[in-house]
């Protein structure tokens, strides 16, 4: 898949979608941040964080359907992963947080985004730390109530179902009991391809390319059946069962 690296390499109307969708994300942003103060104070999560990304969904183009029932608290949510705009999605649909690797820290602006929506960072490529990585999931999910993990570890090209990654679910596999996990099918049709960010692609041309798009972007989030006690055994059988019900669920959409 090719895609331009600069806004200079749309047509006129992509360029002036472009820089529409851009101003209008950062009023939202600012119009947000004066709202996230002022609940600060207020007893409760802050659902500001969820208002500022299913706005930012909104303006980029998405549209969402929801299927399946809300996970119940605490819930770890295991989803397939193709784009930044998953993010968007999953927040407006379920109010998650979310776990990512410690390297998105390294970017101001994202860490101070991923921070208002209590993100988990983890050191995924660091097996030492596992003890730590369980109690800093667990300690996240009791502020956040549902948490969201991308067991293929990077995304997709929208086509292929990647490997669901054990060594990611350490932390799952060690949660406290009571815990529900389910997985998660997030779904855009026949954009799939046109959304994914892979092959490569810098993140920045692949946000510009979407907010190009005249075309919405419709997208569902089936929710899927918790998994069963005999599928939380252990990190494989909880990576096996959770690929296996979202590529299932996949291929009967595919079928129709």
């Amino acid at each position: 898949m090719s895609a331009p690296g600069a806004a200079g390499r749309f047509g006129l109307a992509g360029r002036l979608r472009i820089a529409v969708r851009a101003i209008a994300v950062l009023g939202w942003f600012v119009a947000c941040l004066i709202l996230y103060a002022l609940a600060t104070p207020l007893p409760g999560r802050n659902p500001v964080s969820r208002l500022f990304l299913g706005g930012v969904l909104r303006i980029a183009g998405g549209r969402l359907t929801i299927t399946g029932a809300r996970p119940t608290e605490p819930a770890i949510l295991l989803a397939n992963h193709l784009s930044w705009m998953d993010i968007l999605t999953l927040s407006q649909a379920t109010g998650t947080a979310f776990v990512a690797h410690d390297g998105l820290a390294g970017n101001l602006l994202l860490r101070f985004l991923c921070r208002l929506n209590r993100t988990v960072f983890i050191a995924r490529h660091d097996r030492g730390s596992i003890g730590g990585q369980i109690g800093q999931v667990q300690q996240g999910l009791r502020k956040a109530g549902v948490l969201t993990l991308f067991p293929e570890g990077t995304t997709n090209d929208g086509v292929t179902l990647l490997p669901f990654k054990s060594s990611l679910l350490a932390a799952v596999d060690g949660s406290q009991e009571g815990v529900t996990v389910l997985p998660v099918w997030i779904d855009y049709g026949a954009q799939a391809a046109q959304i994914a960010w892979s092959d490569g692609e810098p993140g920045l041309a692949n946000v510009l390319r979407i907010l190009a798009q005249s075309k919405p972007v419709p997208v569902t989030v089936h929710l899927l059946p918790n998994l069963s006690a005999a599928a939380l055994q252990d990190r494989k059988t909880i990576a096996a069962a959770a690929r296996e019900a979202i590529a299932k669920a996949a291929d009967q959409r595919v079928a129709l």
